[in-house]
């Protein structure tokens, strides 16, 4: 029998350490970041799944520290790349340099070559440079001048886009929004958690300084391989994976939309659902599991019809009729 590996923070790759490390990620985020547990939970998901994950919040609301916080407490490489108009494609993949001293070219490679890339307000960058990273979210890899070049795993995308401003931005098209496996809103801290926000920059916080604000690492690679093995043993009944289908399948009905959810959105349900219940303790996947990922894994796979928008009919309280309206199985 081999023995379990073992990552640079001393974290085994054994099953039950892995759930109980990812567990820790809370209280060791929550010593940078104030009230986003359920961001948090999103993004440990998204590692499991393998997938990707588009924030969506005003400004302000430590989008790129909590990033930044998780890539400290999983001990994972992580780069920053603030998407502008005139970004180019080669910006974020990497290039082919001419050396003068060899009188060859070589290749550089650029930010996405990491565990956790931050694209920060993506929506702001043209459809070539956002088309650019639909190979490496897909495939993993990056082709340059024909060659192919397999990215780090884990591997994932944190895209923030925000939901105020549209003046100047370039709106992601449906087939890339497809390719993110969770849409998760970053809202406005409560009044209590901002008085805690300010209270910890008034003893001098420094959000540019996670170690001194105590944030270690408490899970690695070894534990999420470990995790993502225990999570494809979680069991699906065939009554789950009806309900999955049917939910999606009522999106593609709905009188509000004018389109509905893929089944690679009903595949994609089905995986952070599994993960969900891994997480929570089960080796299977109940009902609650999906009702808990069907928001944040279908709203942005979903079209509003223009009349129901203004209507003040949004994705959200489309998914929630429906998941009222499907019959749970038992």
């Amino acid at each position: 029998m081999m023995a379990p590996t073992t990552d640079n923070a001393g974290n085994t790759g054994d099953p039950g350490h892995a759930r109980a490390s990812l567990e820790a990620l809370r209280a060791e985020i929550a010593k940078a970041v104030v009230g986003q547990d359920p961001a948090v939970t999103g993004l440990v998901v998204a590692l499991l799944c393998r997938g990707h994950v588009l924030l969506e919040g005003v400004p302000g609301v430590a989008k790129t520290l909590l990033v930044r916080a998780l890539a400290s407490a999983l001990e994972l490489d992580t780069k920053r790349v603030q998407f502008t108009p005139d970004l180019m494609p080669s910006d974020i993949t990497g290039s082919l340099v001419y050396d003068a001293r060899t009188a060859e070219f070589s290749f550089q490679p650029g930010p996405v070559f990491t565990n956790l890339l931050l694209s920060d307000e993506i929506n702001r960058t043209p459809p070539k440079t956002q088309s650019s990273l639909l190979e490496a979210m897909e495939e993993r890899q990056v082709t340059v001048d024909g060659t192919s070049r397999p990215l780090p795993d884990p591997f994932l995308v944190a895209a923030t886009q925000n939901p105020v401003e549209y003046e100047g931005t370039y709106p992601l098209p449906e087939a890339q929004l497809d390719r993110f496996l969770l849409k998760l809103t970053i809202p406005l801290p409560s009044r209590q958690d901002e008085i805690d926000v300010l209270t910890r920059h008034a003893e001098g916080f420094n959000p540019r300084d996670l170690r001194a604000a105590g944030v270690r690492p408490v899970a690695g690679p070894a534990d999420l391989e470990a995790a993502r093995a225990a999570v494809a043993k979680t069991t699906v009944s065939p009554e789950i994976t009806a309900y999955v289908v049917d939910i999606c399948r009522a999106t593609r009905e709905s009188p509000s939309l004018t389109l509905g959810v893929s089944p690679r959105g009903a595949t994609a349900l089905l995986a952070t659902s599994r993960a969900w219940a891994w997480l929570t303790g089960r080796d299977y996947v109940i009902p609650d599991d999906v009702k808990a990922l069907a928001l944040p894994t279908l709203r942005h796979r979903v079209q509003l019809r223009p009349e129901a928008e203004m209507e003040g009919v949004t994705a959200d309280s489309v998914i929630n009729a429906i998941l009222a309206h499907v019959p749970v199985p038992r």
